[in-house]
């Protein structure tokens, strides 16, 4: 069992690396190590006994975000209606869309299908149970599911990233829009 000062450690880092990511728009080149390190007030050796790679370090960044995601369904619809809920949550989602493109582009293809696969179900049924409670409440539609709206959400993966901030809020605007009740 790890030491406490030990997860703090990795859970600091990855929290360091993660916000990085976020203030670059994904842009996995700017990740420094060494600044990752010192930022979160540990040495080179802490992070690399944590992290061997930056692939490592990437891929629990990935599943970091995946967690944080799939872990706000419950509390959004605890203090939102369905469809509020599912427009903050498809908010979170944009910020996880624009880490999970630089860290696509820096995994190796291989380890990059491990992890969708092991873990991009969580993500699914998070928008399933969202979109039930708001077909339940009369405020999305029926004929929708979580297939569909992953579909739609495919846009945000051609956005050029010099216009991800200008475009993104208006699709996923539009996104929601279609999921009202006709």
């Amino acid at each position: 069992m790890p030491r406490s000062d030990a997860i703090a450690n990795r859970d600091r880092i990855v929290e360091i690396a993660r916000a990085e990511l976020s203030k670059s728009n994904g842009a996995v080149a700017e990740l420094k190590l060494h600044a990752i390190a010192k930022a979160a007030g540990v040495g080179q050796g802490t992070l690399y006994r944590h992290f061997p790679t930056r692939e490592h370090l990437l891929a629990e960044v990935y599943r970091h975000e995946l967690t944080q995601l799939v872990d706000a369904v419950a509390p959004l619809l605890a203090d939102h209606t369905p469809i509020r809920a599912l427009t903050g949550w498809l908010a979170r989602l944009v910020e996880y869309a624009r880490v999970k493109r630089g860290v696509m582009a820096a995994i190796e293809a291989s380890v990059w299908h491990d992890l969708y696969s092991d873990h991009h179900h969580r993500l699914d049924e998070a928008l399933e149970t969202l979109l039930d409670k708001g077909k339940a409440a009369g405020q999305v539609r029926e004929d929708v599911d979580a297939a569909d709206v992953i579909l739609l959400l495919g846009a945000l993966s051609r956005i050029p990233e010099s216009e991800w901030d200008k475009r993104v809020h208006t699709i996923v605007a539009v996104i929601v829009d279609g999921l009202h009740p006709r």
